[in-house]
């Protein structure tokens, strides 16, 4: 079929391209034509582009322009083929590897650690994304919690801020998350409340920085020294801010201390795909000693197949991404990286100081990179209803309701974006106050949350678009 839109096209948001492609629902007898399929996936790649080229998408394209794409694409074609767990014969991997794990210790004051204790080296791996190194610390401490505290059922305690991976860590690995509210009006995590929750099956305790939600740093000084006390592992959720908070301090930006300069900190993620601008697929995982690292690993001695061992949870990995990951890092330096973080920080700076502007909004705490808001006068949802029509794509966040604003490179490179975006603002709180007292698009969804049933039905509805979307 061609490429155009037709009579026939789908309607469904989820599906667009049903009734302009050919549906492949097995595989095809004799192989279509190479530059048919290019000219298909072209028009599909321009088209998605399109929508968040302009810089009105909160978060979500991570990339330090066009042309640090196509090099790092460039990058990524000549190891594509590589499998990361054929060391032996990829050494080239495993010394880029290395150097990742390295510079972003040295990044997150890992030298620190060595200069308190020259027995303490910080160390780590690089993981497919966020989730898997919360994962993997996760698996490591319960491993670690059995064998060195005799701890069978551990518990881990998090701020209910803290990013759902840690709950699907807990659901893969049998381990207790402990959840501790966060308190109104700075939506911080009280450390008194997380002393209460400690036992003798606690494991470690979980800080943000930033949190998904909000962009805030929760108070891990405080965290570290309750580790300390307690004797108990503590990990820095870092992989949205890792890669930024560091240069935004340096900028002179007050960023209290979030990494391995606290003495309590065992571990830590920080994501190389979001703010560190590699490819998307790879994350970093640190920990402050190798004996904790290596309860990370897995291996079985006695398989036919030989001895197998793996340092994530996965097996064949892509020797092109960490080609990628290694080649953003090296190429754009520190000086890439400050110049990425005082762009973006001028574009939020701006953003927040327009949200301050308008009296039926507030800032919900301090935020950075990240800007987060909340109204106590009109319905967010019905504000978010009209910034979709200006073309925005805001995070809605609920519990309470509120919305997000998430600043990377794309925002930087659009004149006027942070302008026009508070001048929309304005008008959708004009917009929200006509519309008082009716249901908002937006709320259809997150208005059936906040209790047991509703929660139920809105977790069924989206394992029903996951099976929709897995459907021809």
């Amino acid at each position: 079929m061609s490429g155009q839109p037709s009579e026939n096209q789908s309607a469904d948001p989820f599906k667009p391209y049903t009734g302009r492609y050919q549906i492949h629902d097995q595989i095809p007898v004799k192989g279509r034509d190479k530059a048919d399929l290019l000219k298909e996936l072209s028009t599909m790649a321009m088209e998605e582009n399109l929508r968040w080229q302009d810089g009105r998408v909160s978060g979500t394209f991570y990339h330090a322009g066009e042309e640090h794409l196509a090099f790092l694409n460039q990058v990524f074609a000549r190891f594509s083929h590589m499998n990361t767990i054929q060391f032996d014969l990829c050494p080239s991997i495993f010394k880029m590897e290395s150097e990742i794990i390295s510079m972003t210790a040295k990044m997150l004051h890992g030298d620190v650690v060595s200069a308190l204790n020259p027995q303490d080296k910080v160390c780590g791996t690089l993981t497919s994304g966020g989730t898997e190194s919360i994962i993997m610390a996760m698996k490591a401490y319960r491993d670690w919690a059995k064998a060195e505290k005799g701890i069978q059922n551990p518990e881990i305690i998090m701020p209910h801020t803290a990013h759902p991976a840690f709950d699907k860590s807990g659901e893969y690995f049998g381990i207790r998350m402990v959840h501790v509210p966060v308190s109104e009006p700075d939506f911080s995590v009280d450390p008194g409340m997380v002393v209460e929750r400690i036992n003798e099956n606690t494991a470690a305790i979980v800080g943000s920085a930033g949190n998904y939600p909000y962009g805030l740093i929760d108070p891990l000084k405080a965290l570290s020294e309750i580790a300390l006390q307690h004797d108990i592992g503590f990990h820095v959720d870092g992989c949205l801010g890792g890669f930024l908070l560091p240069w935004i301090e340096r900028l002179g930006y007050a960023v209290p201390p979030f990494d391995f300069r606290l003495p309590g900190v065992t571990s830590m993620s920080a994501d190389t795909h979001k703010y560190g601008f590699a490819l998307k697929g790879t994350s970093v995982i640190l920990y402050r000693q190798n004996k904790l690292r290596r309860y990370q690993y897995f291996n079985i001695p006695d398989w036919p197949g030989g001895l197998y061992a793996s340092p994530t949870s996965a097996g064949s990995r892509s020797g092109g991404l960490t080609a990628a990951t290694w080649a953003s890092m090296v190429y754009l330096g520190e000086t890439g990286y400050l110049e990425a973080a005082r762009a973006i920080m001028d574009v939020a700076d701006e953003m927040k100081a327009g949200v301050e502007k308008i009296p039926e909004l507030s800032l919900i705490g301090e935020p950075t990179f990240i800007v987060s808001f909340r109204s106590e006068v009109v319905d967010v949802y019905h504000v978010n209803d009209f910034m979709k029509t200006r073309g925005w794509r805001f995070n809605c966040l609920q519990l309470p309701p509120a919305l997000h604003f998430c600043v990377t490179m794309p925002q930087t490179s659009t004149p006027g974006v942070a302008k026009k975006w508070v001048q929309d603002l304005e008008e959708g709180v004009v917009y929200a106050k006509r519309k008082a007292g009716t249901t908002a698009e937006t709320a259809a969804i997150y208005g059936l949350a906040g209790n047991r049933e509703g929660n139920q039905q809105v977790t069924e509805m989206v394992l029903g678009v996951f099976d929709h979307l897995y459907s021809i």
